[in-house]
């Protein structure tokens, strides 16, 4: 059985969506979110509640210790399974999350660019980050425009790929995104300022269930781990260099900034159908569209006749 994909940006209720679907399909929920999949960060990420999680089968939420590194590879390789797992009982798999790059190694397949070098990793590291940025700019002028040149990860990457290949990271990028597969899924759309009201919303809300104690009690933590929204925020804030409002409030403006990255991302992801919601909307009627848009989408035995 195909999955079906739920995307969409931080706070558009996928995994709210995701639940009321999974109770008409009969499904399981597989997690598409990368930093969803730590341990120890359950309030930080927004995982689903445990009484969510009491309703229907949620997978690959809390799997990986916070001191380890994961990429997209990885998680492809856990989520096929999973995925092929739920097939086999006959269950509809709902791959729902944010994070684009892992969901497209899942609806695309693995990008074929070339795993690391020591060496030259070595030799970037001990570059400064404007000489990486003028290199980059000179050998993948397109990639460099289009990635955070701040990000000295980001950056090392995008130079080891167009070294290592000998043509430009954006052109291998380019190459795969041109593929055309077969999927069927919805992107959740909210306009602006509702999403920022939603944003806002759940900050506080994390605040008040334990946000400031979760983050405090986060050791040591991985290169990916660490860059959750909130992390750096909330660690300001315990180390005295800001009060817990300021705190909250660049956690606010950093989460609306990734959800600006993720609409912008899933816009050029010409597989997914569009729903657009309105603050008057619940998850079970976001449900019901769904449904409509897909009359193929598995009838669980107690759901009405579909009537569309």
């Amino acid at each position: 059985m195909l999955p079906f994909y739920i995307a969409g940006p931080t706070g558009s209720g996928k995994s709210a969506v995701a639940v009321e679907l999974a109770l008409l399909c009969n499904g399981e929920i597989v997690n598409c979110d990368a930093f969803q999949l730590y341990k120890g960060m359950e309030i930080l990420t927004a995982k689903p509640s445990a009484a969510d999680c009491a309703r229907v089968p949620h997978h690959l939420y809390g799997i990986i210790d916070s001191s380890s590194d994961f990429d997209a590879a990885s998680y492809a390789s856990l989520a096929n399974a999973c995925i092929n797992e739920i097939a086999s009982r006959g269950s509809l798999p709902i791959v729902v999350g944010g994070s684009g790059l892992y969901m497209k190694a899942l609806t695309h397949g693995m990008s074929p660019l070339p795993s690391g070098d020591a060496e030259l990793r070595t030799r970037l590291s001990e570059m400064g980050l404007a000489e990486k940025v003028t290199w980059l700019s000179r050998l993948d002028p397109v990639g460099a425009a289009t990635i955070d040149l701040q990000n000295s990860r980001y950056v090392e990457r995008a130079l080891e790929i167009s070294i290592l290949c000998g043509k430009p990271a954006s052109q291998l990028k380019t190459d795969w995104a041109l593929q055309e597969p077969v999927f069927r899924g919805v992107v959740l759309h909210w306009e602006r300022d509702a999403l920022v009201d939603r944003i806002g919303a759940r900050t506080l809300a994390m605040a008040e269930r334990g946000l400031v104690p979760e983050v405090a009690a986060l050791q040591e933590l991985s290169k990916t781990a660490v860059k959750a929204i909130g992390i750096r925020e909330i660690r300001a804030y315990l180390a005295g260099e800001t009060t817990l409002e300021a705190a909250l409030e660049a956690m606010q403006v950093s989460t609306r900034r990734y959800a600006k990255r993720q609409r912008t991302w899933f816009r050029r992801e010409k597989g997914f159908q569009s729903v657009c919601l309105s603050p008057g909307e619940d998850a079970k009627s976001t449900a019901d569209t769904i449904i409509s848009l897909f009359p193929d989408l598995p009838a669980n035995d107690s759901r009405p006749p579909h009537s569309h």
